[in-house]
């Protein structure tokens, strides 16, 4: 092992992103020395990430050396880790689709980038370059970790596991730290003073305990404090980064399933059947379901970032905070030794027993110089269960039509989520899907081009 790791960001091109992972690795002393290797196919937004990230390495004063790349084995080259963090097909034209072809079967949709239609189409459009990723790691780094911040997470995941089953890998995600936040400042207590433990999967793990730490040490359950808050119209409090987003749904099915969800309320209201539906404006109105809520944050995102840029290339120096990503934990880990525990998707492998062995679940784990290891939960309450499954259902289906190449999976599919099934019937259903397959045609792999609309039992 080098003195210094090696890390490739592939989607460098994601520069704020970007900016958060090599500001939180950089100040970190075991790593100040890395060599950051940067890959985007767009060159000017590399461009962009490459000046960010120089003043980054500027502004900290620390000798880490800055590669930028076009080509994606060089940047893989002998790295020690990979990050990856990319939108293929970007917001337009495919985020748009995502949203648009739905909606001409009277279909809404909230984030549309985990799970129903939109979920699985991103799938399709982004496994196979999760896998050329992984087969070209296989080639020139054998042993780095796969970090992958990329949606799908849980098909990403369970896509990889399967067809690149000896590839280090976790997929990461900032739910379950960033929703203890948003509790804890519900409840007026520091995060320092509470303590959790969560599992499920990826945007649908839930808190098997949320605890305050108490003055004589030991710890009290704080699921009675956020039911008596909501019930009495205390909880959730406005929020600050989204007013349009109150987080009211997850508060609801706290009520009706005992456990808090670790992602967030649009999120969670396209993952069920029970808030999202034609002709109930009431129930959009009452939980403040924030409809076609992924693209409007899209366009804010890229207006922001339009104005940042530029303030970024006229700075001598940026201003570095350390963030809530997991990236720069488990490097350092693994790098140094030093053990820390994140929440990570890999391969289930039994740590949750109520869930099937293959799927890709999201639970504690302990990260070392040994690398990151899953930590065994148990079977999870049967009414979480349940709902998982539901989801789970839907992943398995995509991955089965990516690893098998049989498009016939992809309606079933969409046949089995619960949010589409609750608004549409089964021929709806086929002719949204051949719609969206046309739509996506130059994104997809091969298989699931749509050459003619698929039948029934064709």
């Amino acid at each position: 092992m080098s003195a210094n790791p090696r890390i490739a960001f592939i989607g460098a091109g994601s520069t704020v992103f970007m900016k958060n992972i090599v500001g939180d690795l950089l100040q970190r002393k075991a790593l100040t020395g890395a060599t950051i290797a940067l890959m985007d196919l767009n060159p000017e937004r590399l461009k962009e990430s490459e000046i960010v990230a120089g003043k980054i390495i500027s502004t900290l004063g620390v000798k880490a050396k800055l590669e930028t790349h076009s080509n994606q084995r060089k940047a893989l080259d002998k790295a020690d880790f990979v990050v990856t963090a990319f939108q293929v097909g970007g917001y337009e034209p495919c985020t748009v689709t995502d949203f648009e072809v739905p909606k001409k079967y009277k279909l809404r949709q909230t984030i549309a980038d985990t799970l129903g239609v939109g979920g699985i189409m991103r799938g399709l459009r982004t496994v196979p370059h999760l896998w050329s990723i992984c087969a070209d790691m296989m080639e020139v780094c054998p042993n780095a970790i796969l970090m992958q911040y990329v949606n799908p997470m849980a098909i990403n995941t369970w896509a990889i596991s399967e067809k690149f089953p000896k590839i280090k890998q976790v997929g990461l995600c900032h739910s379950v730290q960033g929703t203890a936040d948003e509790l804890a400042r519900d409840l007026d207590i520091p995060i320092g003073e509470i303590r959790y433990r969560a599992a499920g999967i990826n945007h649908m793990a839930f808190y098997l305990q949320f605890e305050h730490r108490q003055k004589d040490g030991s710890y009290r359950s704080l699921y009675s404090d956020l039911l008596k808050g909501y019930r009495e119209g205390r909880f959730p409090k406005p929020s600050s980064w989204n007013p349009r987003c109150p987080n009211k749904v997850r508060y609801e099915m706290l009520t009706r399933l005992g456990y808090f969800v670790t992602e967030s309320s649009e999120h969670f209201a396209e993952y069920t059947p029970y808030f999202i539906k034609e002709g109930r404006e009431d129930l959009i109105e009452k939980f403040g379901i924030p409809l076609d809520e992924y693209p409007k944050r899209c366009v804010e995102q890229i207006a922001r970032w339009k104005k940042q840029a530029e303030e970024y290339k006229s700075a001598d120096k940026i201003e570095v905070k350390a963030s809530h990503e997991y990236a720069s934990s488990i490097m350092n880990s693994v790098w140094t030794g030093e053990p820390s525990v994140i929440y990570g998707n890999q391969r289930n492998n039994g740590c949750i027993t109520s869930l099937p062995d293959n799927c890709a679940t999201e639970v504690p784990c302990l990260v070392d110089d040994r690398g990151i290891q899953p930590t065994f939960v148990g079977a999870l309450p049967p009414q979480l269960t349940a709902l998982i499954r539901t989801n789970i259902n839907v992943q398995e289906l995509t991955v089965r039509a990516l690893v098998e190449e049989n498009r016939e999976h992809i309606y079933h599919a969409a046949m089995m989520d619960p949010h589409t099934a609750a608004e549409l019937d089964l021929q709806q259903i086929w002719d949204l899907v051949d719609d969206l397959l046309v739509a996506h045609d130059k994104w997809l792999p091969e298989f699931a081009r749509v050459h003619k609309p698929m039948k029934a039992a064709e």
